[in-house]
């Protein structure tokens, strides 16, 4: 089973490269098979430790890791040769924080908030596939998959209300 995608889009990138690195999801990015999922799942860690430390600085830091993925991310796919490659996911980093914003702490919220994100993330509904469609660069990579964190982060607001 092949454990890791090569292809000659991926040979201009280096993991030596910060730009490179956060694109490609600290590597997770580089999964032969779905890579949006194992970049969500890089996200997890990142969320706990934000999740520990408050929930302004859980914003402040969703809002750079947001707003830096717009250059990170175009920067990444200007350098490939390819708009969106798959093994850009820092878009899915992105997604899940603004996704687990102000969550119950807890695994059953994780698994949830997870879980949505890669629903609207994979399905893209109305508008979001509008989004992937007609925005180009960095800010069309960050942009369905912020969309699509927004989408998650209203349905585990809704489960919060209704369960927590």
């Amino acid at each position: 089973m092949k454990l890791f995608a090569k292809d000659e889009a991926l040979d201009r990138l280096s993991l030596s490269n910060p730009v490179h690195f956060l694109a490609l999801g600290f590597g997770s990015g580089l999964a032969a098979k779905a890579p949006g999922t194992f970049g969500t799942l890089a996200a997890i860690p990142l969320y706990l430790v934000l999740a520990a430390l408050g929930l302004s600085w859980y914003l402040v830091v969703t809002a750079v890791v947001t707003l830096t993925g717009i250059y990170i991310c175009g920067k990444a796919s200007k350098d490939m040769g390819v708009h969106d490659h798959g093994a850009i996911v820092w878009d899915e980093v992105a997604g899940l924080l603004i996704t687990m914003i102000a969550a119950p702490p807890g695994w059953p919220w994780l698994v949830a908030g997870f879980v949505l994100f890669r629903i609207f993330d994979i399905l893209k509904p109305w508008p979001i596939c509008i989004l992937d469609a007609k925005v180009h660069g960095g800010l069309g990579i960050m942009a369905d998959d912020v969309l699509a964190g927004v989408f998650a982060f209203g349905c585990m607001q809704l489960l919060i209300y209704c369960f927590a």
